[in-house]
């Protein structure tokens, strides 16, 4: 519930103000404020984030076979500091990092957060457990809405942008869209309008219902966690179509850069092209 209120304000402030409003994105100049305002305190943003750093790599090898996936660099950084660097952007100080293979290694780099200025929580797989598993793993640790992202992907999104069309939709789970030339190598998305009816695997180019794909990255609202069982678990198999079943799960596609390191030859294209945050705060 909105209430209104009268304030004053620097008039050079307001000018400064009124140059944001846009008419669509920013409405008018109280939308404006009430932008700022939100930004300023943290008010209905995300606070805890979750990264999937337990895979084995095996399409890297023979590379992770020394070094576990999330350490390998990107541009003199490794690549789950990206995802890492990605929460901290939007002001999120709770990491967990859900770890797996070589999961010591990836502790002793990155230690306990404190010189990233957050909060890491290791969970630690002793036998695979899958993309959602692990998240079920982390459930005490997730009460309000919360982001997932796989370590193995960079992606420049306005996280407070997905989070205000999530909640918008009043939907359990929102997942971040990214556009491909050609989605026959991935899971493509069935849309009416922002719900997600269903993704359709690796179809044919011509058959593709949207060149829109599952880029990696996930709201969720803590209910989503009692559609998880125990064990192993698929988000992608398991999960998700459950949710569309329901009209519970929405897209939103973005158009910052994604790039993927799964593949040898993604991982050199990642290391040649990626430009960093660019996507406004």
């Amino acid at each position: 519930m909105k209430k209104r209120i009268s304030i004053t304000i620097n008039k050079n402030l307001i000018s400064d103000v009124d140059q944001l409003v846009d008419g669509q994105k920013v409405k008018n100049r109280s939308h404006a404020i009430e932008l700022l305002l939100t930004k300023a305190i943290g008010a209905n943003r995300i606070k805890v984030g979750l990264i999937l750093a337990g895979g084995a790599g095996v399409r890297l090898r023979p590379i992770t076979h020394e070094i576990p996936k999330p350490l390998l660099p990107v541009q003199d950084k490794p690549v789950l500091e990206h995802n890492i660097d990605l929460f901290r952007r939007y002001g999120i100080k709770t990491i967990i990092l859900a770890l797996g293979y070589k999961a010591e290694k990836i502790i002793d780099y990155f230690g306990d957060g404190s010189k990233y200025g957050v909060e890491f929580v290791h969970i630690v797989e002793k036998e695979p457990l899958g993309t959602a598993g692990p998240i079920r793993k982390a459930r005490k640790y997730l009460k309000g809405t919360f982001v997932v992202a796989n370590a193995d992907e960079l992606k420049d999104i306005n996280l407070n942008d997905m989070y205000k069309v999530h909640k918008q939709n009043k939907g359990l789970a929102t997942i971040a869209l990214t556009t491909v030339e050609d989605p026959s190598k991935y899971g493509v998305a069935r849309l009416q309008g922002s719900k997600i009816l269903e993704f359709i695997e690796k179809p044919p180019k011509e058959l593709a219902p949207s060149k829109l794909i599952n880029s990696g990255l996930y709201l969720f609202e803590p209910e989503v966690l009692d559609f998880i069982p125990e064990g192993f678990c698929m988000l992608e198999k398991e999960v998700f179509p459950r949710l569309a079943k329901l009209g519970r799960i929405y897209g939103y596609p973005f158009t910052g850069q994604w790039l993927n390191t799964g593949t040898l030859d993604e991982y050199d294209n990642a290391i040649k092209n990626w430009k960093g945050f660019r996507s406004e705060i």
